[in-house]
């Protein structure tokens, strides 16, 4: 039921809003639990809350699971949603910005392979700082293998290189 609007008050929120506001806080929730356990100890939330979340954590029925998935967005009615939801987002962007340089360094390397001393004067031209000598040495031997069609630990090690540069 809707209280009445006293002079001067905003207007109370509409059930439409009331219910938005409860989906985003139980969406926020299944974020936390299925969050790394590092990130949430950082977050210092209330006590209840944290230990709602290990339980969450911990349980495999699929009926007991939602109940507590519920349990946990209601307790979050309580606690400021922006500084989890902030700290989630960092998280979640620092992690996209790891699998971007991953496949770069994969891209690196496929290509270094496949076009040989071209690609490593691109390589190079990128990034002045490698190390030429390995980096030629490591894209011939490479090339060798794919040749005699073996699969060997100097594509990993070509990976590795190029990934502490990109």
């Amino acid at each position: 039921m809707r209280r009445r609007q006293l002079p001067g008050e905003p207007p109370p929120p509409t059930k439409t809003e009331l219910k938005r506001q409860a989906h985003a806080l139980q969406e926020l929730a299944d974020r936390l639990i299925e969050a790394p356990q590092a990130l949430v100890q950082e977050l210092a939330l209330p006590e209840k809350v944290a230990d709602a979340l290990a339980l969450a954590r911990q349980i495999t029925s699929h009926g007991a699971k939602l109940r507590q998935r519920l349990f946990v967005g209601k307790l979050l009615r309580g606690v400021d949603p922006e500084p989890i939801r902030s700290a989630l987002d960092a998280a979640a962007q620092a992690s996209r910005v790891d699998a971007a340089r991953f496949r770069r360094a994969e891209r690196w390397r496929d290509q270094l392979i496949a076009k040989g001393p071209e690609a490593i004067a691109e390589f190079l031209g990128e990034f002045p700082g490698a190390d030429r000598e390995r980096l030629t040495a490591l894209v011939a031997a490479c090339a060798a293998d794919r040749g005699a069609g073996r699969a060997g630990g100097r594509q990993r090690e070509l990976f590795r290189l190029v990934q502490q540069y990109v």
